[in-house]
């Protein structure tokens, strides 16, 4: 077995944001608004979903630049379980999907960290754990994290605006909650909803969602006060196949890993070998992971509200939350040592594999592996607003507040822990890569049967992260209305904002793949035996006779228990009794930012209604100080076979840098009506991303255990520039319909100042690698090919006994060995530009008196940046991620109380990452339905449906069959009810 950071990818993500607190109002097509009276007196009350949708079409059309909008007036009227899912349905949003939840936001083919989230128009922090090699450090907002139900309405600037915060090249998101001086007197409303979760591998458990606002008015409407809280707890599972491949070869390449060139002897054992200038990847590892989880989730939020004159009012609220994760995942999978192997190929100039196999000797493992993952983030923010109307158009407002992210873990073990096991005794083991789902088959020696008395511990990891985001901001913002032709109004304010980032992380890891106790040593109860075709139904191939037949829950607490009183596995926590590992790197970004604005509203008749010209210029200048304290390598220790530990001591290395940045960035927004109903935009802009924060952070940390070849390092760059883009935005509309609409808008955004990875090969801390040592080379010539690693290992340790580490039961590295190349990554600006273009297709129709309605949109986004797959990673390459086209359709009906739904959300394929190799994600669609009645009491039930049809997930590499993740999809259905009063 070998180091297994992969296993922690999906349990370690209990990330949150302080927008994730929100609980104060209620979520997206539910609007109640008012016409105009019509002509023979009556009122004509619109309500439900048209509302909704005639309130977010009257914001696209009054406003200026690109803007969409969602709106809600009551609680629980959207089938989508969190933002995210909501957001969705504008044009050119499509999200990421985390266990069936929308997790993060592209807009128009820009990635999470490029769009900037706030609340209330105030930048809010963001805290997260997850990852192998440190507490990562994203920008990036988790929609995972917030419920519809939490919001009254959210605005999506595409389009620059000096007054708005800068941060967002794809989009600035501004989420906005009650406030209770715009509901007059005592209002309120609660719900209750239980969900039922297909995705849980043995019972399928209902949950309870219960949210709740209130609000009242006093004083004749001078005092405000608006209290909202919400609780869910969701209960779910996920399957999924991952692999990890070697980085791409070239057809007549003849190195450790690529295939048997023609002549050698394992030529034979290749189907339609990859030609001399096909590129190919082969797998290096793969397996199935099955997780169980639990999620808490707590929104809270309170509003007052003072209105001591009609032209001026003070706010205070503040804002909390609570989101818990408690996760298990049980693995089983394979490893390659890329030697007795059969495979067959497709054809190239991008080959993949139709399968991979191999054979071995006695004591190859079969991967068994237990992970735990306990995290919390807690968010709050409390906050202060006076607005005041002047005299003779004078406007002013001030607003600060104080908000703080932090995520930790609440297990003693850390906040990712795998501990892993193994059956040693694969005779050979084969990867079809032909069915939805790669097959993993594997063949045992006799007595080493997939059962759980012939499993052994191996190695093991606990990861222990911690972060913090504090930001204290304060803004001053004014304006001025003018009675005049020449210029409407005048806007004006500067922002203050300082954000601190802190983040640790330390590990406890036990590289003995090898194996330490003996099967008889180790209580089988602690591995209970589960049927995996059943727990991974769903894509094509898990019922596949030759798939790995069982998998194991592994009693990981019991496991790490067992071994720390045998072999004392967390011996060097930072608490006795624990597993909690020492900090070993302490890294702090603090990040200071002045942005002054000044924006001019002109409007001037042309065509058949006023024309409006808006002017604005916004400065901003950022100073960066970054500190880290990082642990400082003594020495490496070889355990057999390729893995080879990096041990540190006690002492730490402190560096402190810093960086510095300005910015102008100026925005014009054009729109004029060239004939009735037809509205045209025109807008130029210049918008910034900054980097995202692990980028920034100081300090060199090296990755262990070291590999063939050599490892690999990172050191962030505070001195890195925000990207920067100089966007055009033009549009045309028709407003055929009070709630209906056709728009064609064309975009394109100039991109630069992209962070690329420049990589140095140098040896680091003077560690050796006695893998490749004489010791080594003596006991492989003397004990023969086939020697196991623990043979190996004795036979040094006889010869050389000081050499010998006994805790670890390796060798340590000796000033005779080589030195370990590590090939360590520093981001950089780099010059390369990007240039992203599209178009934007939307229809909101809605079919007179019917009931019935339709919202159809879909986006195109092109880049003139592709990655090029035939290419050897030695070639650079660069390309934007993120890019797809999406789309989306919406079939309504809403009469007489009675609310239905469905809706289909698609994205595109598209990159989703790349370092020495591409990582792209597969289209998907989804279904959801929805359906409520409204009695006349103020009582609405509801039921709802969440990917309906089961969609299933998949990503691949260089060719469709080089897959690295495959899951199944499960829906999701609740049921519930909710009162207004």
């Amino acid at each position: 077995m070998k180091a297994f950071t992969a296993r922690v990818r999906f349990i370690s993500a209990a990330s949150v944001s302080a927008l994730a607190m929100l609980a104060s109002a209620q979520p997206v097509f539910a609007q109640t608004v008012e016409e105009a009276p019509a002509d023979d007196g009556d009122a004509i009350v619109v309500t439900g979903i048209r509302a909704s949708l005639k309130q977010s079409l009257d914001i696209k059309r009054a406003g200026q630049g690109v803007v969409d909008a969602i709106s809600a007036e009551d609680i629980g009227k959207f089938p989508d379980t969190n933002l995210a899912e909501s957001l969705q349905r504008i044009t050119g949003v499509s999200i990421d999907r985390n266990s069936g939840e929308g997790s993060t936001v592209t807009v128009r083919g820009f990635g999470p960290d490029f769009n900037l989230v706030v609340l209330n128009g105030r930048q809010m922090p963001t805290s997260s754990l997850g990852g192998s090699s440190g507490a990562p450090a994203s920008r990036s907002f988790d929609f995972g994290n917030l419920a519809s139900e939490g919001i009254s309405g959210v605005e999506v600037y595409k389009s620059g605006r000096a007054t708005l915060a800068s941060g967002g090249i794809g989009s600035v998101i501004n989420i906005k909650t009650a406030r209770p001086l715009d509901r007059s007197g005592f209002q309120g409303s609660i719900g209750a909803k239980a969900v039922y979760d297909t995705s849980r591998f043995d019972s399928k458990p209902i949950t309870p969602e219960v949210s709740g606002i209130v609000s009242d008015t006093f004083a004749d409407g001078r005092i405000g006060i608006l209290l909202s809280g919400s609780y869910q707890l969701r209960k779910g599972s996920q399957a999924q196949f991952n692999a990890g491949w070697r980085e791409g070869y070239l057809g007549n390449e003849n190195n450790w890993g690529s295939l048997a060139m023609e002549g050698s002897p394992g030529f034979a054992n290749i189907t339609n070998r990859p030609g001399p200038t096909d590129t190919y990847q082969v797998t290096q590892n793969a397996g199935y992971d099955f997780t169980s989880f639990k999620r808490e989730r707590i929104n809270g939020q309170a509003v007052l509200q003072f209105k001591p004159t009609d032209t001026l009012v003070a706010t205070v609220d503040y804002t909390y939350s609570s989101n818990k994760i408690d996760a298990r995942t049980n693995s089983i999978g394979v490893w390659f040592n890329h030697g007795d192997t059969s495979s067959s190929w497709t054809d190239g100039p991008a080959a993949g594999p139709n399968f991979y196999a191999e054979r071995f000797g006695p004591g190859k493992d079969l991967a068994i592996t237990g992970a735990v993952a306990a995290n919390r983030s807690e968010n709050n923010s409390i906050g202060g607003n006076v607005k005041w109307d002047g005299p003779g158009g004078l406007r002013l407002e001030l607003d600060g507040h104080h908000s703080t992210a932090e995520s930790k873990p609440t297990s003693p073990y850390g906040s990712g822990i795998a501990v892993g096991a193994a059956i040693f005794g694969v005779q050979s083991q084969k990867i079809d890569f032909t069915s939805d789902i790669p097959v993993i088959s594997v063949t045992m020696f006799p007595g080493s049967e997939i059962n759980a008395a012939n499993i052994r511990p191996a190695g093991n990891a606990f990861r222990n992260a911690y972060m913090r985001d504090e930001i204290n901001e304060v803004s001053l913002r004014g304006g001025y209305d003018f009675d005049s032709s020449i210029i409407d109004s005048l806007d004006f304010g500067v922002t203050y904002t300082d954000n601190k980032v802190s983040s640790a992380f330390g590990v406890i890891q036990n590289d003995t793949w090898g194996g330490t106790l003996s099967s008889a040593d180790t209580p089988d109860s602690l591995f209970g035996i589960r049927n995996l075709p059943e727990d991974l139904k769903g894509l094509n191939g898990s019922n596949d006779p030759a798939i790995i037949p069982n998998y194991f829950q592994v009693d990981t607490v019991g496991l790490i228990n067992l071994l720390d009183s045998r072999l004392g596995i967390c011996g060097s926590a930072q608490t006795a009794g624990t597993c909690l590992a020492k900090y070993t790197a302490d890294r702090t970004v603090h990040e200071k930012t002045w942005a002054p604005y000044i924006q001019s509203a002109h409007k001037f008749d042309l065509g058949e209604d006023v024309a409006n010209l808006r002017l604005g210029l916004r400065y901003e200048r950022t100073t960066i100080d970054s500190s880290a304290l990082v642990p400082i390598p003594t020495g490496t220790v070889w355990t057999g076979g390729n893995e080879t530990a990096i041990i540190y001591g006690t002492t730490q290395a402190a560096a402190s840098l810093n960086g510095r940045y300005e910015n102008w960035l100026p925005a014009i927004d054009f729109d004029m009506s060239p004939i009735r109903n037809v509205k045209l935009r025109a807008s130029y802009s210049h918008t910034i991303t900054r980097p995202d924060y692990a980028s920034l952070q100081g300090g060199t940390t090296l990755d262990s255990p070291i590999r063939i070849g050599g490892s690999t390092g990172a050191s962030g760059n505070p001195g890195l520039l925000p990207y920067k883009s100089k966007n055009i935005d033009l549009s045309a509309e028709w407003y055929y319909g009070p709630t209906s609409y056709i728009s064609v808008g064309y975009f394109h955004k100039n991109v630069g100042n992209f962070i690329s990875q420049t990589q140095v090969n140098t040896p680091a801390f003077a560690l050796t690698n006695a893998a490749a040592g004489p010791d080594a080379a003596a006991a492989r010539a003397a004990l023969g090919a086939n020697a196991t690693p623990a043979q190996l290992v004795a036979f040094i340790a006889a010869r050389n006994p000081s050499s010998f580490n006994s805790a670890l039961n390796g060798i340590n590295g000796q000033s005779t060995d080589p030195l370990v190349n590590f090939i360590i990554t520093r981001p950089t600006n780099s010059d390369q530009k990007a240039k992203l273009s599209g178009w934007e297709f939307a229809i909101q129709h809605n079919f007179w008196e019917t009931g019935f309605g339709t919202i159809l949109n879909y986006t195109i986004v092109n880049s003139d940046t592709q990655f090029d797959n035939t290419l050897r990673y030695t070639v650079p390459q660069f390309a934007v991620q993120g890019v797809s086209d999406s789309a989306n359709a919406v079939l309504y009906y809403d009469k007489n109380g009675l609310q239905g739904r469905v809706a289909y959300n698609w994205r595109g394929s598209f990159l989703s990452g790349y370092g020495f190799d591409p990582f792209y994600t597969n289209a998907y669609g989804q279904f959801d339905v929805s359906a409520s009645y409204e009695f006349t009491n103020g009582v609405t039930v509801f039921v709802e449906g969440i990917n309906v049809t089961n969609a299933d997930r998949k990503g691949h590499m260089r060719n469709d069959q080089t897959v690295f993740f495959a899951a199944p999809g499960y829906a999701r259905y609740a049921a519930g009810a909710r009162f207004k009063f």
